[in-house]
């Protein structure tokens, strides 16, 4: 991806430039490596006119990967400008790939949904069953799998399952850094994601805390 930085009625200094192309690399990292139409632009603006708190003006233009996305913050200093204006545009890039999978997944055929019976089974739906379900829950089409489960549980632990179980639902997701993975659940107004942590291979789940922050679920095998 090509990154052009502009300075406008100021001068571009090296740390600065440094601090805009090493954070511009988390968005690198979210194209495909083959696409060498991106383009990343990124304008700063000092106004002198302005108060204090809105000297610096931070304008930002991706083309080429999705729509034209663009975001602009102001801020005291030019390199909080450009971290606001850098976590806006991530925010509206994850929302349009998300919404491009999601259109990419209905157009996968055939679909399979789960259901849970009172026997304590798992069974396929398929035909007009699927349709209606679906319709039902207003929610996408299940993930494309067939699952092992045991042929049978005791009526107790089936209750206590259906009490518990309304669907099951495929989370599209690929190998990503746990600040990535913060980035597509507040992009998706999620309270938990789970994703494929890059660093250690292993499935993870990042969920907000109510007291404010983030929490990481990592499974330990015993």
């Amino acid at each position: 991806m090509q990154i052009i930085i502009k300075g406008k009625q100021m001068e571009v200094l090296p740390r600065l430039r440094q601090h805009i192309e090493r954070k511009a690399h988390k968005l690198t990292r979210l194209i495909s490596p083959h696409n060498n139409a991106a383009r990343l632009e990124v304008t700063i603006a000092e106004e002198h006119t302005r108060s204090a708190q809105d000297r610096y003006t931070v304008q930002i233009l991706l083309a080429g990967a999705t729509p034209t996305l663009r975001s602009e913050v102001s801020a005291s200093k030019a390199t909080v400008a450009f971290d606001q204006a850098l976590s806006k545009l991530l925010a509206q890039f994850c929302r349009q790939k998300d919404r491009l999978t999601t259109a990419r997944r209905h157009q996968r055929l055939p679909i399979k949904v789960l259901a849970l019976a009172r026997s304590g089974k798992l069974s396929a739906l398929e035909g007009e069953e699927v349709a209606a379900a679906t319709a039902a829950r207003g929610e996408a089409a299940q993930e494309e799998a067939d699952l092992t489960v045991p042929a049978s549980l005791s009526e107790e632990q089936n209750e206590a399952l259906w009490a518990r179980i309304r669907e099951i639902r495929s989370v599209p997701t690929k190998p990503m850094s746990d600040k990535e993975a913060i980035l597509q659940m507040e992009a998706l107004g999620l309270p938990f994601y789970p994703f494929v942590n890059e660093a250690t291979n292993s499935v993870n789940v990042m969920y907000r805390l109510e007291k404010g922050g983030y929490g990481l679920l990592i499974p330990a095998v015993e």
